[in-house]
Parts: structure tokens; C-alpha cells; sequence
């Protein structure tokens, strides 16, 4: 299930090389500033451009090999785009456009996977309107089904919620959830969205001015603050795995489980054992040096801090890993206990007298839960 990428390519004063190796299938997103390449490189996977030199591999197949002169036509890729915007043909039905592609799909799928997907979108009471009778969602759940129908080896999605409100978003992510937890698909998916990133991606490579500069884990990714794209005030955080513990008696509030650490945040509505992952920003974790009392904020964890990074002007990035046992920074580096990222002022950092291997409180001022989560 493997995506193999190392790529050169060279169009007029911009150049893109790109190299990134994924093994599991899910969602490995792309992400980076406008303008970094992002949508070149899906469209070099794709066929619609052909890069310089380099060698593309898809599963077992090689798509593209410069030294031994493979360059497979897009129709054997068997490659699903789903674009920003969602393309369908205005004057054919949604169930013509559907079956677009996989009428002229040597690989079909058998009939009952076709109609479970379309009843996964929902899209059996739309099936003989036009394009221009559907909402932004609805368009961009069909132009989903179609990419699916096809049947393809890999998806690729270009920025596909960039043209929704809020609303049509919330109505097409759990779809991308449902893909990403129930098929092994290996999806591509671009975005400049930090939350996207947190709640879809279960890998990372981040681009910036045309450079892969690295990729793995999102869980590992998300707090890596010496990447540019990642180092902005609002986009370095932390993605951590949980799972749903319990619920207080008047269902106001669930309680998490994360690495034996209790996470309170508003009821989710969901059962006991289900696991979910947190998305937690740096500017949202404060620093104490002793158990605050009487405060608003629910969760309060012991860390202890770990790395502090002061390459962003006056504010410092201070990593804090779970616990406050002797060997917490170890078992941080070892054993992948979970760790958060705070990003604090410099003024503040030097009044606090903050160090490495300090043991101090992180206090969690705000928690975005989405999930379930793919059990790794």
C-alpha cells in the first residue's frame, strides 16, 4: 500500500523536488503555504504533468521512471482526483456522472461495493438530478463517489473543502473519516488547513517553496516548530490519541482517557471505549510551575519539559512530556509517551525560570476532539 515519490521538475523560475516514502494506507496530507507546489506535485501523480526526472511508485507499480523511459498514460494510473471544485459534467445526471469513469474501468467494482458507496455519501435520493440542482456539499460528495467508482489504486484530493462554508465542510468530513478508518486507500489529501491536517491526516509531509522538508507521523509532525510552515503563531500544536473513558452523571461533560492522564471536555455523545484524537495548539497550553487552584481550566497535567526552542523572536516553543517521573524524558524519547507543545512568551519563560527536565503544569485552556480514530 506503499507511495514512493522523488521527483525533479522544473516549470519557468519555480522548481519542485519532491521525496517521501509512505507505507500504511490513510491520509497522508500535503501540507504547506499557497504557491508551494502542493497541487503541482498531485498533478505530476496524476498525469496531467510530466516531471523532469524522478521515479513515481504507486502499491507495486512503477508510474513513472525517467532512466528507463516509463511514463504510463493517466487512464492506467488508475488514479481518483476529487478537485477544489467539483468538475461534474452540468448537463448529465449525478448517476452519469458517477459512472463517468467507471464505465471505462477495466478494474470495476462488483455492484454491491458500487451502491455501498453511494450509500455511504448518501447520494441514492440525488442520483437523477443535475449539477445545478445540488449545494457545494452535495456536488463534492458526488465528484467523491466518482473518484470512488473508478475504483483507483490512490486518491488524490486537491484542497477539497477550500470552497465550502463551515456548514458544507462538517457535511463532507466524515466521509473523508469513514475512508480514511474503513478502506485501505492510500489518499493524498492537500491542504494550507492545520485542522484539517489534525483531524484527517494519519501522515504528514510539509512543503514549502517547492521543497519537501519532511514527512512522518502527524502525530510526530504537528509539534515540529523548526519547520517554517509549522512555525506560525496559529498552526504549531500537538495531535494526541484518546479514548473515551466515561461521562459525568449529568451528560454536561466526557471524560477522556490519554496515556493515564484524564481529559475533560464537553459530552461528546458517544460511548465508553471509542477513541478519538485531540488536537491540542501550543497557544493553548500555559505553563505552571505549581498546581494552579480555583481556576476555569479543567485539564491541568504534569510534564515535564523537555526541549525549548526560542527561534521565533519573543516567544518560545517548550515541548512537555507526560508525567513527572525520574525517567519522563526518556520514556518521551523511547517509548513515544505522549508529549504537548506550548508556546509561551520569552518574558514569560525567563520569569518562570524554566529549564530542561523541569517539572511543571500543563494548563490546557481548549481541546478539539474528532475521531474515531484508525487503531494503529
Amino acid at each position: 500500500m506503499s507511495i514512493g515519490v522523488n521527483i525533479h521538475h522544473k516549470i519557468k523560475k519555480f522548481t519542485l523536488d519532491a521525496e517521501f516514502h509512505i507505507q500504511a494506507p490513510g491520509i497522508t496530507a500535503l501540507f504547506g503555504p499557497s504557491g508551494s507546489g502542493k497541487t503541482t506535485l498531485i498533478n505530476i501523480i496524476a498525469g496531467l504533468e510530466n516531471p523532469t526526472r524522478g521515479h513515481i511508485q504507486i502499491k507495486d507499480h512503477v508510474i513513472f521512471e525517467h532512466t528507463r523511459r516509463i511514463n504510463l498514460p493517466i487512464r492506467k494510473r488508475r488514479v481518483g482526483y476529487v478537485f477544489q471544485d467539483a468538475r461534474l459534467f452540468p448537463h448529465k445526471t449525478v448517476r452519469d456522472n458517477l459512472y463517468f469513469g467507471a464505465r471505462r474501468n477495466s478494474h470495476k467494482l462488483a455492484r454491491d461495493e458500487q451502491d455501498a458507496i453511494i450509500d455511504m455519501l448518501g447520494l441514492a435520493p440525488l442520483l437523477d438530478r443535475r449539477p445545478n440542482k445540488l449545494s457545494g456539499g452535495e456536488k463534492q460528495r458526488v465528484a467523491l463517489g466518482r473518484a470512488l467508482l473508478a475504483n483507483p489504486d490512490i486518491l488524490l484530493l486537491d484542497e477539497p473543502l477550500s470552497a465550502l462554508d463551515h456548514a458544507r465542510k462538517e457535511e463532507i468530513l466524515p466521509h473523508f473519516e469513514w475512508l480514511r478508518d474503513h478502506r485501505k486507500l492510500p489518499i493524498l489529501y492537500v491542504t494550507h488547513s492545520i485542522d484539517e491536517v489534525a483531524r484527517l491526516a494519519d501522515n504528514m509531509v510539509v512543503i514549502d517553496n517547492g521543497k519537501t522538508l519532511a514527512s512522518g507521523s502527524v502525530f510526530e509532525m504537528l509539534g515540529r516548530s523548526d519547520l517554517p510552515p509549522l512555525a506560525g503563531q496559529f498552526d504549531a500544536g500537538t495531535v494526541l490519541a484518546a479514548r473515551i473513558a466515561s461521562r459525568d452523571p449529568k451528560g454536561e461533560v466526557s471524560f477522556l482517557d490519554c496515556a493515564g492522564q484524564r481529559i475533560v471536555v464537553p459530552y461528546l455523545g458517544r460511548r465508553a471505549n471509542k477513541d478519538v484524537r485531540l488536537h491540542i495548539r501550543a497557544r493553548d497550553v500555559m505553563i505552571s510551575r505549581t498546581p494552579p487552584n480555583d481556576i476555569s481550566a479543567n485539564n491541568v497535567i504534569p510534564v515535564t519539559i523537555t526541549k525549548i526552542s526560542s527561534d521565533q523572536g519573543d516567544t518560545l516553543d517548550v515541548s512537555l512530556c507526560f508525567g513527572h517521573d525520574a525517567d519522563a524524558s526518556l520514556l518521551a524519547e523511547t517509548s513515544g509517551r505522549p508529549t504537548l507543545h506550548a508556546r509561551i512568551t520569552r518574558w514569560s519563560g525567563s520569569r518562570l525560570k524554566l529549564g530542561l527536565h523541569q517539572k511543571v503544569y500543563a494548563v490546557i485552556k481548549s481541546v478539539t476532539v474528532s475521531g474515531p480514530r484508525r487503531e494503529q
